[in-house]
């Protein structure tokens, strides 16, 4: 039976989907660090986690059992992807499923900070009646800078103008706008112009210390800041510099370099206790309405990806759209995309009498993947010609 591991607390539709595919699967509420992780991955062929859960290269060579993983959030930098692809371990992600969610957190902030409803709320806690328009503004008419115009960035864009906004963008990649939205040239013209600025970028190396003292000298004297993207593309000291000069008006942060890996642990950050500034413990995507369709999601991928050998939006091996055809038996192979190897494969099946049925092959950089179904069962002796060839990575049988 093969077995899967789900961590970090995911909705249970994770893990009903993967039993009622037969998987015997075990679930865990948090994060675990790598002793742990090597230790609970024994004979484990799938595992399941969030953002808090690292999978290193160490990781990977201690648990040779593994075949897929599956990110139940957006980002995958908590993956060595490319060790992972190395030793045939499959990667999935939902690119897709809580957008809205953060979204709406997106448009949330940005209404609260601009009517600073933080300082009004703690006042009232506080027992200070305090009825003023001071500092209070409609967002009506405000101009939001958005840096990063994907999945995430794109869609508050649309919302935003619905709201009566005007809408600047900045993105390294060329993007399509959308509705009224204007494309600028460069980060500091954004920054020069947008009332509100928020960042959607992902988790790529490069993304690092993105945005710092200079950017925010760059902003607009009053003007409010928020980051649900990436914790480690901020600054945060510098943040906390431009608020105390007055300079930035308000943020609102959700993500932290430094995270903690379970509900209940400390937190600390030198953005608590400042004025107008909300933060939230890497909850943008965390709706219930997100975290079940993150679960349908990737569960079903690794559920297909185990049964069928589909790769469809795997973020680290070739891509392949498979379903189970009855009668035939599928042969997955994942090898080093050097010349000819396809020839090789078929050239072995013809030696041991295989009939080949259908066949697709996909590469994706060092890496290609070649299906084969099989009219006949396959003989073991066909599997280990092809599992000990130099170039291969991993070779499965499925059927």
């Amino acid at each position: 039976m093969l077995k899967a591991l789900l961590l970090e607390n995911l909705h249970p539709q994770a893990r009903s989907i993967l039993e009622t595919a037969g998987f015997d699967v075990t679930t865990r509420t948090g994060a675990l660090d790598e002793a742990e992780l090597i230790e609970a991955l024994d004979g484990v062929h799938l595992l399941g986690i969030r953002s808090k859960t690292h999978v290193t290269a160490e990781v990977l060579a201690a648990a040779p059992s593994l075949v897929a993983i599956g990110a139940y959030c957006i980002g995958t930098n908590q993956i060595d992807l490319a060790e992972a692809a190395a030793r045939g371990v499959a990667a999935f992600n939902a690119p897709f499923s809580n957008t809205r969610s953060v979204v709406e957190i997106a448009i949330a902030d940005i209404i609260s900070l601009t009517r600073r409803q933080t300082e009004l709320d703690r006042a009232m806690h506080d027992g200070i009646w305090n009825k003023s328009a001071t500092g209070a503004h409609e967002i009506r008419g405000r101009t939001l800078g958005i840096i990063g115009y994907g999945n995430i960035g794109t869609q508050l864009s649309v919302l935003a103008e619905n709201l009566g906004m005007s809408v600047v963008f900045y993105d390294t990649a060329e993007k399509l706008a959308l509705g009224n939205a204007r494309r600028m040239s460069t980060l500091d013209e954004l920054l020069e112009t947008a009332d509100i600025v928020t960042l959607h970028v992902d988790g790529r190396s490069g993304n690092a210390g993105l945005f710092g003292a200079k950017q925010f000298a760059r902003m607009r004297p009053g003007a409010v800041f928020l980051n649900l993207s990436r914790g480690f593309v901020v600054d945060y000291a510098a943040l906390r510099d431009a608020i105390v000069a007055g300079h930035v008006a308000g943020a609102a942060v959700d993500v932290f370099p430094v995270e903690p890996k379970r509900k209940g642990d400390p937190f600390e950050s030198e953005l608590r206790g400042l004025p107008n500034v909300i933060l939230t413990p890497h909850t943008g995507g965390s709706t219930e309405e997100a975290q079940e369709a993150i679960g349908q999601f990737v569960s079903n991928k690794v559920r297909d990806y185990l049964a069928t050998g589909s790769t469809t939006l795997s973020v680290n091996v070739p891509n392949l759209a498979l379903e189970q055809q009855p009668g035939v038996h599928r042969l997955a192979y994942l090898h080093r995309n050097v010349p000819g190897v396809l020839a090789a494969v078929n050239a072995t099946l013809a030696e041991h009498g295989v009939n080949i049925e259908g066949q697709l092959l996909a590469t994706r950089g060092e890496l290609g993947y070649v299906v084969t179904d099989a009219g006949a069962r396959v003989d073991p002796a066909v599997v280990e010609a092809l599992s000990t060839r130099p170039e291969s990575v991993r070779l499965r049988l499925l059927s």
